[in-house]
């Protein structure tokens, strides 16, 4: 009873570079090093904490000071080893940097660096969170650690190896300690428990190792604690969550149930239960994070290894697989980034309590109506042009891929650019004039440049195999108004395409069928009766990449509606309004009257206008206006 009682962690504190737990690069250096006679006289050790560093360096000294040494196997029997053991060595020398940081501290170290070992062949300086030693400390040890006296060695230990100068690393051999992986740590657990007789589950050993975060010595010190548990039925995983205040795996099951259903009321009832039970705020909502985790572990990776990364039983992630069925990978993350942010508020506020509750309800509300699947389809109905009325979302299909979508996308951009090329081609070659036709030349340039619409069309070079961003889709190519710009401007004669402007609209155009309805009954037999019909279907045949197309000139009715080009100008930068529908403007009977007035004067006029033009430039040449007439009536000048 008069026994002074010993902490674990430091009764089972390893002794040997063998009986190091993990770290199996650092141990095979260091005998290396041992056996080779190759000791460094300055080491830096850097890791998270209770990763065997301070542990390491003593064991360290202890192989170099032996009496049987330098030796991987210090014996543990002669006094500088005993002395080691029991941290009241002469010639390792133990410096806490936290408390002994100033200038003047590493003075003294410098001071007694001169002296040589008493009863061993090294004096060593093992100086521990180094980090914290001031920049003027750090610069009185320099040219000392780059060349200490003989059979001085120091040995540097920090958790914070970014604080620490680059001048002083330089001068260290450098060895990182890793975090101890769960089973190593769920093995030696066990040794312990066994050698203490601690009656602890596999499942409550887990969940110690999972606590600790890779570190040995927080292990131990709650397998300590716990041991005082210790009784007729085994240490549990329960007994651990109420010793840590931690939320058991079948409540965190309960409430995330009720946040994924989006029933705020369940999820509030069950709150104030678990809250009531004892648990803080903020531990509630970062076991909720932890638990959302484990999910988002179990809905995307490999069987293989969810055990390793969850630290969890079968039965337990059979669960979390049968719960993620039904969730998305992005409402997961959404739910993570919501409570991490309320996990702020809860520690910063006065009123924790009230950011709890009012945390629980925003997430049992995020998931309604945020199916991926099912946003992508409103999405893609209303590009299409379905009106927001007519889009059900209880009913929906999982749309395409981006990718196999970015392929028809594709092929449509490539027969687009073929339909152009071919248009472009063909009008080319019906501008080209006769070696007798005295009618203004035009380049195709700036035939080009006057009838294309102006558009876009990707390169071969561009790269189309990608995912691509949501950006709303072009205006379809089956519109009327688009269609019917681009017919006008495939027809080869100007006076024919203005006619149609002007007295013609578009009733229907589609490869199958084109009904064009001219206003005035005289011009529809001008159309019907000569080759103006054979021009319009060849524009159409050149429209649809197709021979034979069924064209249907017609008069206009009172049930047509009305549709204008939308060929867009270059050099405008104003928005292209939508295409005007309104009723057919039907000439009356005083039009039609002076329609056929207009053509009676007109052809006195184009011979007239003829002559002069002969008489007074000497140029075989006629107006656009006579051209027109003559193009229109199938006339001709007679002298």
């Amino acid at each position: 009873m008069n026994e002074k009682y010993i902490p674990l962690y430091r009764k089972y504190r390893p002794q040997t570079l063998e009986e190091i737990v993990g770290q199996t690069h650092i141990k095979k250096a260091l005998k290396n090093a041992i056996e080779m006679n190759r000791i460094s006289h300055a080491y830096l050790f850097t890791g998270p904490r209770g990763t065997g560093k301070t542990s390491t360096a003593r064991i360290f000294a202890k192989s170099l000071n032996c009496k049987e040494g330098p030796t991987i196997n210090p014996c543990g029997k002669c006094p500088n080893c005993i002395d080691i053991t029991n941290s009241v060595p002469m010639d390792v020398i133990e410096i806490d940097a936290a408390s002994n940081r100033k200038v003047e501290d590493a003075q003294n170290i410098l001071e007694k660096v001169m002296y040589a070992p008493v009863n061993s062949k090294y004096k060593i300086y093992i100086i521990d969170e180094v980090h914290m030693l001031s920049n003027t400390a750090f610069n009185a040890l320099l040219k000392t650690l780059e060349e200490p006296p003989k059979n001085v060695i120091f040995i540097l230990a920090t958790t914070e190896v970014h604080k620490v100068l680059d001048t002083i690393k330089s001068r260290c051999q450098r060895f990182d300690f890793r975090r101890i992986t769960t089973d190593d740590i769920v093995k030696h657990l066990r040794y312990i428990s066994d050698k203490e007789k601690i009656n602890i589950t596999d499942d409550a050993l887990y969940s110690i190792a999972k606590n600790s975060a890779g570190g040995m010595r927080d292990s131990i010190a709650l397998l300590d604690q716990l041991s005082i548990l210790d009784g007729e039925e085994a240490i549990s995983t329960d007994d651990i969550n109420n010793l840590l205040g931690r939320i058991s795996f079948d409540k965190l099951k309960a409430l995330s149930a009720e946040i994924l259903n989006s029933n705020p009321q369940g999820a509030i009832e069950l709150l104030e239960e678990i809250y009531n039970s004892g648990n803080e705020p903020s531990q509630i909502l970062n076991n909720l994070l932890d638990y959302l985790k484990n999910l988002l572990i179990v809905k995307n990776c490999r069987q293989d290894i969810i055990f390793e990364l969850t630290q969890l039983n079968e039965i337990q992630i059979k669960e979390l697989s049968e719960q993620v069925k039904n969730i998305e990978t992005h409402q997961i993350t959404s739910l993570i980034n919501k409570t991490e942010n309320y996990i702020k508020e809860v520690k910063t506020t006065n009123n924790p309590r009230l950011w709890l509750e009012v945390g629980i309800i925003d997430l049992s509300n995020l998931t309604e109506n945020t199916k991926l699947a099912e946003l992508q389809n409103r999405i893609i109905k209303l590009e299409n042009g379905a009106p927001a009325t007519q889009i059900n979302s209880a009913n929906y299909t999982t749309p395409p891929s981006p990718v196999s979508t970015m392929h028809k996308i594709k092929e449509q951009i490539m027969a687009q650019q073929k339909s152009t090329d071919i248009k472009k081609s063909d009008t080319e070659a019906s501008e080209t004039p006769k070696e007798n036709d005295e009618k203004p030349k035009i380049t195709s340039e700036q035939k080009t440049q006057k009838e294309a619409p102006v558009t876009s069309t990707p390169s071969e070079d561009d790269n189309l195999e990608f995912s691509p961003m949501p950006v709303a889709k072009p205006a379809p190519s089956g519109d009327i108004s688009d269609l019917w710009g681009q017919l006008l401007s495939a027809i080869t004669s100007k006076p024919t395409e203005a006619l149609l402007k002007q007295w013609g609209y578009p009733v229907k155009i589609s490869p199958e069928e084109t009904v064009i309805a001219i206003k005035t009954e005289i011009f529809l037999n001008k159309f019907n009766s000569n080759d103006k019909k054979e021009m319009v279907g060849s524009a159409v045949n050149t429209l649809f990449s197709q021979e034979n197309s069924n064209v249907i000139i017609r008069l206009a009715q009172p049930n047509d509606v009305v549709i204008k080009s939308s060929v867009s100008k270059p050099m405008q930068p104003k928005k292209v309004a939508p295409p005007i529908q309104e009723r057919p403007d039907f000439p009356d009977e005083e039009e039609i009257e002076q329609a056929k007035q207009t053509v009676k004067e007109v052809e006195p006029d184009a011979a007239e206008s003829a002559r002069t033009n002969k008489h007074t430039s000497g140029i075989l040449g006629h107006s656009d206006q006579v051209n027109m007439v003559m193009d229109l009536f199938d006339g001709k000048i007679i002298e």
